[in-house]
């Protein structure tokens, strides 16, 4: 990549961050920094590791941000900071070079990345995923991985395609299947008979075992673990790329694009293999611990790809050469798109630069909690915290980085994804049954069952509570 290209990505990357925003501790980051923060410190969060400890058990992201912060000494959110604008330059450059063998020409080349820079925090239909997220994550990082293997093979570079995929299957080992699986049909689709594209869909079968009650029963809060209880406009999200990038196939060979129309044809069949697998694990009882596999995210890869052809498509037919046409397009959408955000975190600030001050008042009693109470504190909360208007979903041990009692939102995925935890899960829950009528005997009573001897409130504080720290959100109360 030239210098002048590598500075214009760099600058489209500080464009794509303005629109889309910055929340380090928001959402998976609940469940992917505790692991990093435990590498750093082993005497943090003594209780219910399992929750987080079962997710960083099976990749390396953890592992390399702590040795990136060991290496460099540098403070950890500058360091997560810098993680995400190296994750979102990457993405892009993966599409810079992908789109190169698509589209010869520089404009469609930038309508490709500049379209996938805008929409980075647009929701995959039906999956609960972004294209890319607000905060460092193991997604953000096999998304570059993913693309750069696609494109490497679409070059007929397989030993460089196999070291992207080993990254990402080191990384993110679910999301690296998506990317190998689209790279094997890259490379056999134009040797492939039809008969066996569809191959891939009767792997899963043979694989499941019984699932207890409890995992049943947090099973089915996530509801896009099983595509028939999806929306129509969910399946409308699913199907209509496919059905637009069959279109596309046909305007590449009209054009003459050959890599465009194999990339296109590729997309529909790896994509069309998913669904029937998506549908044979989710309906019969007897699969139900498959649909946390959660095959459907393979739309998650279409989407980029998606986006990135049709960028390339719309600055090389549409947009050309005329500026104007580009601001028309871009602007609105980018201002949407910020708005969207804005929508998303009312509370915070729209990037939460490192070592600033918090303006969200969650946070603020959360970093009061890491630098005022023991390590080896026991904290509740209401369960549905990350739910209530003002938190912003941001999670309770990536910031105050203290053990919990588990949560009904983050802390159930820790419980589908790894079906041993349902149990516990589902007892530490319904312990917490009726929150917002808790008194001083309920308190007690969480903390001889269950350890708990601090409790995060929502303003004012209860009877009998003695609360060292409030704000006009939260009050921070020690059980005795």
């Amino acid at each position: 990549m030239k210098i002048k290209h590598a500075c214009l990505l760099l600058t489209l990357t500080m464009g794509a961050l303005l629109v889309q925003g910055y929340h380090p501790w928001a959402e998976d980051a609940e469940i992917y920094l505790p692991g990093v923060e435990k590498i750093l410190n082993p005497a943090l969060f003594p209780f219910n590791t399992q929750f987080f400890a079962s997710h960083a058990s099976l990749t390396l992201f953890p592992n390399l941000i702590a040795a990136s912060i060991r290496w460099t000494h540098l403070p950890f959110e500058i360091a997560l900071f810098l993680w995400q604008l190296a994750s979102m330059f990457l993405l892009l450059w993966a599409s810079w070079e992908l789109s190169a063998h698509c589209f010869p020409s520089l404009r469609a080349r930038w309508g490709s990345v500049a379209l996938l820079a805008s929409l980075f925090t647009l929701p995959v239909a039906g999956t609960a995923l972004y294209i890319m997220d607000q905060y460092i994550n193991p997604r953000n990082l096999t998304a570059f991985a993913g693309v750069f293997a696609i494109s490497s093979v679409l070059g007929k570079k397989y030993g460089r395609a196999a070291l992207f995929l080993i990254f990402a299957a080191a990384i993110h080992p679910l999301m690296a299947v998506f990317a190998f699986s689209f790279c094997i049909v890259l490379a056999l689709l134009p040797h492939l008979d039809r008969r066996y594209a569809l191959l891939a869909a009767v792997l899963p079968f043979g694989f499941s075992g019984p699932t207890s009650t409890a995992y049943h029963q947090v099973a089915l809060s996530h509801s896009y673990f099983y595509p028939m209880r999806w929306h129509w406009y969910e399946w409308l999200g699913a199907l209509a790329p496919i059905l637009i990038l069959l279109w596309f196939s046909r305007v590449a060979r009209w054009r003459g694009l050959r890599n465009l129309d194999l990339l296109c044809r590729a997309a529909v069949v790896y994509q069309v293999a998913y669904i029937p697998v998506a549908l044979a694990v989710s309906i019969p009882a007897r699969f139900e611990s498959l649909a946390r596999l959660q095959p459907m995210r393979s739309l998650y890869l279409v989407y980029i790809l998606f986006f990135l052809i049709t960028g390339g498509l719309l600055g090389e037919f549409v947009l050309k050469n005329r500026f104007w046409r580009w601001i028309a397009l871009f602007v609105p959408l980018c201002a949407g798109m910020f708005l969207a955000q804005r929508a998303l975190f009312p509370a915070s600030a729209h990037i939460e630069w490192p070592a600033a001050a918090p303006r969200n008042s969650w946070v603020q009693a959360f970093e009061w909690i890491r630098g005022n109470t023991p390590t080896d504190a026991m904290f509740a909360l209401d369960p549905y915290h990350m739910q209530i208007p003002g938190e912003d979903q941001n999670g309770f041990r990536a910031v105050a980085e203290r053990s919990m009692l588990a949560d009904a939102v983050k802390d159930s995925g820790a419980a589908t994804m790894f079906p041993p935890n349902a149990d516990e899960w589902l007892r530490q829950v319904q312990a917490q049954n009726d929150w917002q009528n808790f008194q001083l005997q309920e308190f007690r009573r969480l903390q001889s069952q269950c350890g708990v001897n601090w409790a995060v409130l929502q303003a004012p504080r209860r009877a009998g509570l003695t609360c060292p720290y409030r704000n006009s959100a939260v009050v921070v109360c020690r059980i005795k």
